[in-house]
Order: structure tokens, then C-alpha cells, then sequence
């Protein structure tokens, strides 16, 4: 059987895509599995053991149903579900199965702060998608496979190299983000040197920490994505906003602090996932969720979430021993 299964975007959401992925090559007997997503993001599944082949999408969709169709799949899985995905199965008329992404009751929940949308993972709601062929969840972690080798006395200085918390303060919108005072707190309580992790944007937020805090290096807008991951892999714990390197570290077994400010994991069931050692914090406040991925700014004002964010439990958790394996 020849597989494709779709998902354009976004990191978090495709990184979730790799269970599918794995439990499909490993159950279906002789299956040949292709992967379909955007170039931005052809990082995730590079050397990736269970793709036999990985489409990037073109600059047309016309282009990108041409060489669909010269693949002559058996079976589309479309876990995006979106204009584009179902053009492409209408075009190319294999058999598929579709995620279905509740939207309707994600969009009350956040309009009336109500729970309609049931705290499942997301992997779980794409597993539903290939239960049809047979396929069930094997309960194993995310897969990332890191692309090259890398050394930690090229990426940090000494001082970190041995042993370190790796705290991932980038994020895409504002309002996943925890304000720098707090990250100052946090750090300075923290009993073992702190790598600061994140993009370019967030690289003048990691110096100022970095001066007001002890112990601290700043490798925002220094390392590559794949040497952040490289890092991650190797700390002995993480914190990390809703961001996809903090997913990312879920595939390396190592104790998570998730700390949510305006979105919920619950939403959109994106919650740390097989991870053995694991904190989510967040706060309950009549105004959150205030958006499903976030804003560039508190529509109230007051920003509780983050602000209010109770720092003791993360200093308690991250500075707790962590059990040998």
C-alpha cells in the first residue's frame, strides 16, 4: 500500500504528525509512506526512518497535484483539512481519510470560555483518522532525528557544558510569553546554569536576562535550529512556552516545564505528550483562553496569565532531583 499523509504547517502540529507516521510504517505490512508538507518545514522529517519520501509543496498547487497523482497513491491522509487539502483529493480521487478539527466547538469554547472540546492529544485525534486501516496508537513519544553531529563544547561555554537547564523563552506571539522580570526569578532560583534558547526576535530579551540573572547563557539568535534541538536534547530539564522547540523536546525524554500564558493545551490537544517528568503551568482566569495561538498583546490590558504566573512550582519542579532511568 502506498500512503500519503498531509499536514502543511504548523512546527507543533506536524510534530505530532510523526506517531502517525511511525505507527503506519511499523503495522501496515509492506507499506510505502510519503509525507506532504512545506518547505519551511521539511527540517521535522529529515532523516526520518518511517518517510520513505518526503513532498515539499510547490509554488502552485496545481504542480503539487501533478506529482501527486504521478505517485498514484492508494490512500491520502489529510490530517491539515483545510481549501488546498481537499482540492487535492478531489483532484486526485484516492481513497482518504480526513482529520476533523471540531471547529465549530473550538470556536465556542473560546468565544464563551466554555470545555466542549475534550482534553484529548492531538496525536490521538489524528490516530482516529487511520483506525481504519487497522492502525492504533503504539503509545511511544514524538520522533525528531537531530541532522547533524554536534558537540556541546562548540555551542557553550564550559560553564554550561556539564550539566544545565535549557529555557526556551522565544515564542511567536506576545502573549505566550512569560515577561522577562519573571524569567529573571526564575533563573536566578534555579540551582544549575541556564541556556537561554530562541530566535533572533527574542535575542535582546535573552541579553537582558542574561545581565540581570546569574549563571546564564544567551543562545538566542546564536545557534541553529537544529543545534537549539541538540542542546535541548542533552539538558537535564526544559522550560519552554507553547513553542515548537518545546514540543520538540518531548522527543527526547527529559523532564518539561510547559508553561501556558493565553492559550491552553486542552483547545487544541497539544499538552506535553509520553513525557515521564512533566510540569504544565497556568493559571485559571475568566479570560483564558483569549485566543487559540496567541496575540501580540493582552486584549484586556493586565496580561494575569503570565504576570501572575506562579514562579515557586516551576523553581520547585526544575530544581527537584530527577530520578536515574
Amino acid at each position: 500500500m502506498k500512503i500519503l499523509v498531509i499536514r502543511f504547517s504548523s512546527m507543533g502540529d506536524i510534530i505530532y504528525t510523526t506517531p502517525i507516521v511511525r505507527c503506519l510504517k511499523k503495522q501496515l505490512a509492506h507499506a510505502e509512506v510519503h509525507f506532504l508538507t512545506k518547505p519551511a518545514f521539511k527540517y521535522i522529517y529529515d532523516n526520518n526512518p518511517y518517510v520513505d519520501k518526503l513532498l515539499l509543496l510547490k509554488e502552485t498547487l496545481a504542480e503539487t497535484i501533478k506529482e501527486i497523482k504521478s505517485e498514484q497513491y492508494d490512500c491520502i491522509i489529510d490530517l491539515h483539512n483545510n481549501l488546498r487539502t481537499s482540492l487535492i483529493k478531489l483532484s486526485v480521487r484516492a481513497k482518504s481519510s480526513t482529520y476533523k478539527k471540531q471547529r465549530l466547538w473550538k470556536w465556542l469554547s473560546l468565544k464563551f470560555n466554555l470545555k466542549l472540546v475534550p482534553p484529548v492529544h492531538l496525536v490521538d485525534r489524528y490516530m482516529k483518522t487511520v483506525s481504519f486501516l487497522g492502525v492504533k496508537n503504539d503509545d511511544a513519544p514524538i520522533d525528531y532525528y537531530i541532522k547533524n553531529d554536534h558537540q556541546l563544547d562548540k555551542l557553550l561555554p564550559p560553564s554550561h557544558q556539564k550539566s544545565y537547564v535549557a529555557f526556551v523563552i522565544g515564542a511567536t506571539h506576545f502573549t505566550k510569553r512569560m515577561p522577562n522580570e519573571k524569567i529573571i526569578n526564575i533563573c536566578n532560583a534555579i540551582n544549575q546554569p541556564v541556556v537561554l534558547l530562541g530566535g533572533n526576535d527574542v535575542k535582546a530579551n535573552g541579553e537582558e536576562i542574561k545581565s540581570n540573572a546569574v549563571n546564564v547563557y544567551n543562545a538566542c539568535g546564536i545557534t541553529s535550529l537544529d543545534e537549539s534541538v541538540f542542546i535541548v536534547s542533552n539538558a537535564k530539564k526544559v522550560i519552554g512556552f507553547d513553542t515548537g522547540l518545546t514540543h520538540i523536546a518531548e522527543a527526547f525524554n527529559v523532564p518539561i516545564v510547559s508553561i501556558w500564558g493565553g492559550t491552553v493545551p486542552e483547545l487544541l490537544g497539544v499538552q506535553p505528550y509520553k513525557v515521564k517528568e512533566v510540569l504544565v503551568a497556568g493559571i485559571d482566569l475568566p479570560c483564558r483562553p483569549c485566543s487559540k495561538f496567541g496575540l501580540e498583546k493582552c486584549p484586556l490590558g493586565h496580561f494575569k496569565c503570565m504576570n501572575e504566573m506562579p514562579e515557586v512550582p516551576i523553581i520547585d519542579f526544575t530544581n527537584a532531583s530527577t530520578p536515574s532511568l
